[in-house]
């Protein structure tokens, strides 16, 4: 064989990999809390592939910036596990405070942000030290989950045990304004351009539209009973909301803030997440111990993934 050759085929193959990689579906991460787990799913095949053991509770989550790690809550231990996913296993455990929920990473990676419900207040850890840097307190009770905005500026704070969602700002590390949604606020979700943001309010049973120039409410929805996670399409024109109460995800259209359809799922679904291309959506049943994998062009679904007891929410890199 020639060394032209030989250099010809290195080339082809190292086209074939990258082809393969480019391609490679993502992988779907749920904590379930009462397994102490986190199933691994594989959205190629839509099945679970692998199980990392975490103990205590796991919850919230958030993937990395460069993908290599899973940073976890866990209400066991009150600590920010760190998973790392090339070896499926934990490898750091970060001390938090009391009752850590929802997790989130500023755009730029710097920042995984933990909601405290007991210490009600927001724990920014730096993800380059793994060391807990700052908090800064809310003024809603028991906060759960904490989104930031596309250009990182804020982050959104929605907590059980209010009728606002507190808005913290990043640079000043200080809470600046709360905007009144309805009793309950939970899931949050901003579109991809970053003007609105969705907030679904539980025991309201409605989805708050908020311009986030103004930081206030310009579009009420009703949607289910116990609305809770929220979830938008990558292209910005649709907004995917669970109902724990009634089994269901409702469809929300941005462009004129209307209900479109409605989905059943499993039992008690929780938080959701879609892939980056946008064909699926996958909600976390915490009552079923299952994931539905929703088709967003069909709005149906189209397989029950079995995962652990409990699941909390779902994550894909």
């Amino acid at each position: 064989m020639t060394p032209l050759v030989r250099s010809m085929l290195g080339t082809a193959a190292a086209l074939l990999l990258a082809a393969g990689t480019a391609s490679a579906a993502p992988f779907a991460y749920v904590p379930n809390e009462k397994s102490g787990t986190i199933s691994i799913i594989d959205t190629q095949s839509d099945s679970v592939v692998a199980t990392v053991a975490t103990g205590g509770k796991p919850r919230g989550m958030a993937v990395g910036a460069d993908g290599a790690m899973l940073y976890v809550s866990d209400s066991g231990s009150n600590a920010l596990l760190v998973v790392d996913l090339g070896k499926r296993a934990v490898v750091d455990r970060i001390a938090l405070h009391e009752s850590p929920e929802g997790v989130g990473i500023s755009p730029d990676g710097r920042w995984i942000v933990v909601a405290s419900e007991i210490s009600n207040s927001v724990a920014f850890v730096s993800s380059a030290t793994r060391t807990l840097a700052f908090s800064v307190p809310t003024r809603g009770k028991n906060p759960e989950h904490a989104d930031f905005s596309p250009d990182g500026k804020w982050l959104y704070v929605s907590a059980e045990e209010a009728d606002t969602v507190d808005v913290i700002d990043v640079e000043q590390r200080a809470q600046v304004n709360a905007v009144t949604v309805g009793r309950r606020p939970r899931g949050i979700g901003f579109t991809p351009d970053g003007r609105r943001a969705y907030v679904a309010a539980e025991i309201a049973g409605t989805v708050y539209a908020i311009d986030t120039a103004s930081q206030q409410v310009i579009a009420r929805i009703a949607s289910g009973n116990y609305s809770n996670g929220v979830t938008i399409h990558p292209d910005g024109k649709t907004v995917y909301v669970s109902n724990g109460k009634d089994g269901t995800v409702s469809v929300i259209d941005t462009a004129d803030n209307k209900l479109g359809a409605t989905i059943p799922v499993g039992k008690r679904p929780w938080n959701m997440a879609i892939t980056p291309d946008g064909a699926k959506l996958y909600v976390a049943n915490g009552r079923s111990g299952s994931v539905s994998v929703i088709d967003t062009a069909s709005r149906q679904v189209i397989r029950e993934i079995s995962v652990g007891e409990l699941p909390w929410g779902v994550v894909i890199r």
